[in-house]
């Protein structure tokens, strides 16, 4: 039985899309893409391991991450699905399909994470450890959206807020995750990265605002040589938040692989 709490938006019944949120992150991220714009596709979401109300335990790493969702869809369906993610759940998706491409029939990746420089991430992984809590509710607020998200509607930056923060022991607000995992996490994001299946259809959405960029030109021109037809390239303005910043287009996005 898979260990992961899952969101589920939807029919309950037919072809799956799974969508994979970023490091932090949760399933319930893709709510409002789901239920306001694909209202009528089902959605298996899980909460990644370490992250909302999945297991926290150990180990931290891709390898763990694709057992879990190796047996969520086991339980979830019999037939490949359509794989949808987001950032970091880009680097794990990709893992995924390289370890077990019969599980996917397409991939979209906004603004995935994988293969980024040591330095930066190590930067990232101290910044986390120094900042893991927050006074209050506006602090974290304000966090938000000078973190990838200040172009993300209000009130997706209030769901955000009112589903994934809670209180801690020393009396402030802290994210719902585990900080030992989120730290290893962005360790695993220093590793290089595993290319899809060439026969797999591939769409790479590139979050044109994020500076330094997620998607490295090294693996953008790996992915490119590898794929070749096989891959399609956007280039949207936008911040990382692609699935928050751009709804309706992301829908319309996923609906051209459905």
């Amino acid at each position: 039985m898979s260990p992961l709490h899952v969101h589920r938006f939807g029919p309950r019944t037919g072809p799956v899309v799974l969508a994979l949120h970023g490091v932090t992150g949760h399933g319930r991220r893709w709510a409002d893409l789901a239920e306001r714009f694909l209202p009528d596709v089902r959605i298996v979401a899980p909460d990644l391991r370490g992250h909302g109300r999945s297991t926290s335990l150990p180990p931290w790493n891709f390898e763990t991450i694709v057992q879990d969702l190796v047996e969520l869809l086991a339980e979830e369906t019999d037939e490949p699905v359509v794989l949808v993610a987001h950032s970091f759940g880009g680097a794990c998706a990709l893992h995924l399909v390289h370890n077990h491409p019969q599980l996917a029939r397409n991939l979209v990746l906004l603004d995935p994470a994988i293969a980024l420089d040591p330095t930066r991430l190590h930067e990232i992984a101290m910044s986390t450890l120094a900042s893991q809590d927050y006074d209050d509710v506006e602090q974290a607020r304000m966090d938000k959206l000078h973190t990838g998200w200040g172009d993300v509607a209000p009130e997706l930056l209030q769901a955000e807020l009112d589903e994934h923060l809670m209180p801690t022991a020393n009396g402030r607000v802290g994210w719902r995750m585990s900080l030992p995992a989120i730290n290893s996490y962005w360790g695993q994001l220093a590793r290089h990265y595993v290319l899809p299946p060439q026969q797999l259809p591939t769409v790479l959405v590139q979050a044109m605002k994020v500076d330094p960029p997620f998607v490295t030109p090294e693996f953008r021109e790996a992915l490119t040589t590898h794929m070749g037809p096989n891959l399609t390239v956007h280039e949207w303005d936008c911040d990382h938040m692609v699935a928050q910043a751009l709804p309706e287009r992301t829908a319309e996005l996923i609906r051209t692989v459905l």
